[in-house]
């Protein structure tokens, strides 16, 4: 088997994190999966700790607000492991814990990684310390982006937001929604823009909560935008419509949550292997890793062949991290890494569920929580097909009229 080493100087900080998943997020998972809609006030305290860490510059960067793309862009850094990785380990660990509390944590939003992917200098100050969701998702579409029918019309130093998204993850808990809205339909693609707004403005409000599968610590909500006006410097990156660019300043945000994902899946994936391979240890069985699968027990054969599945994924994700570190165009692998760690994330933990039987189904064990948990890091950030159709692209030079 591979391992690749956890860089030097993250060895400690994932260490931490990993202590963090153990005793805030894993200690309250089952609290919080039975307790649907109820803020976990645990959180407050860890949130603090992060904070002051952020302060102190001592946070290596991790979580969703230290995704910079302008920060990695450092031509004197040479090869190096930054923000993105940072955030990356950060995430797997977290989610080893809980995945709905890691999507509960206050200022670390997916929204806060939209932020820092494309605002300005002065909009990251702007913006700092806010705690942003990020709304694309409509009724009419799902994982098209470019279908968005939410309206922003310039009204002098104004924008006026209309229109409905749906599955906003902490949209309820959240003081700000980062909403993707075109400044005109008839342009298609190019006129995608990314608005952050506060949700103390008049024309904004959550409409409902979503009753759901799995992560259910975190809340996901439907937000409606009725004649929003939101101030024109809130636009994130550039107001011009570039139809030769077309969508590609929007999807720079994903090449950076992407990666963040897979490492959601990857984390909770490592999480039921782990309960696994203490199950077959106890059961008696040995996992040789000298020996043919084909001559070892079919739980045990099963077992290898989910744990080499898993590793590809975690190589897959910590590439595309490192790529972003690098200033190396990752869209390509962003997709990769969210497809193969979405799907193998599904598979590992549903498989976990039917190898355990009967506690792999109860709650005596969390490997019945990680496989409703999972479902969700397969479809949201673009689906295991839309990831699929922008790979080909990639792979085939084609763009999206050419091949759909």
């Amino acid at each position: 088997m591979i391992y690749l080493e956890t860089p030097k100087k993250f060895r400690g900080f994932v260490q931490q994190a990993h202590d963090v998943a153990n005793e805030f997020l894993r200690a309250n998972s089952r609290k919080y999966d039975l307790a649907e809609h109820s803020y976990p006030k645990e959180l407050d305290l860890l949130a603090s700790l992060i904070d002051g860490l952020n302060e102190s510059g001592n946070s290596t960067g991790a979580g969703a607000a230290g995704v910079r793309v302008k920060d990695s862009a450092k031509k004197d850094q040479g090869v190096r492991n930054a923000t993105n990785m940072a955030s990356v380990l950060s995430v797997i660990e977290m989610c080893w814990g809980d995945v709905g509390l890691l999507l509960s944590m206050p200022r670390q939003g997916l929204g806060n990684s939209a932020i820092a992917s494309v605002a300005t200098d002065e909009q990251l100050e702007k913006f700092k310390g806010t705690w942003a969701s990020m709304a694309i998702t409509e009724p009419s579409f799902g994982s098209d982006s470019a279908a968005i029918k939410t309206t922003a019309i310039k009204d002098g130093d104004h924008y006026i937001l209309n229109g409905e998204k749906i599955f906003v993850t902490s949209g309820e808990r959240s003081d700000s929604v980062v909403v993707w809205a075109t400044l005109d339909k008839s342009l298609g693609r190019a006129a995608v823009k990314s608005f952050v707004v506060p949700k103390s403005l008049p024309g904004i409000r959550v409409e409902r909560l979503e009753h759901k599968l799995g992560i259910r610590a975190s809340d996901t909500a439907v937000i409606v935008l009725d004649n929003c006006r939101v101030p024109a410097e809130n636009l994130l990156g550039s107001p011009e419509i570039d139809t030769k660019q077309g969508f590609a300043g929007a999807m720079a945000t994903f090449d950076n949550t992407r990666p963040l994902v897979a490492g959601m899946a990857v984390g909770c994936a490592r999480a039921s292997l782990e309960v696994m391979r203490d199950l077959i240890e106890k059961a008696g069985l040995t996992i040789d890793y000298d020996r043919s699968p084909a001559l070892q027990p079919h739980v045990v054969a099963t077992f290898l062949q989910m744990e080499a599945d898993w590793e590809a994924a975690l190589l897959l994700t910590l590439e595309a991290a490192w790529m972003a570190d690098n200033r190396q165009a990752n869209s390509l692998q962003a997709s990769m890494a969210k497809a193969k760690a979405g799907r193998s994330g599904n598979e590992i933990t549903l498989k976990c569920v039917e190898l355990a039987g009967s506690l792999g189904y109860s709650e005596t064990e969390f490997l019945e929580k990680w496989a409703r948990d999972s479902k969700i890091l397969d479809i949201f950030e673009g689906t295991q097909q839309i990831q699929q159709l922008i790979i080909a692209r990639r792979l085939l030079g084609l763009n999206s009229s050419q091949l759909k």
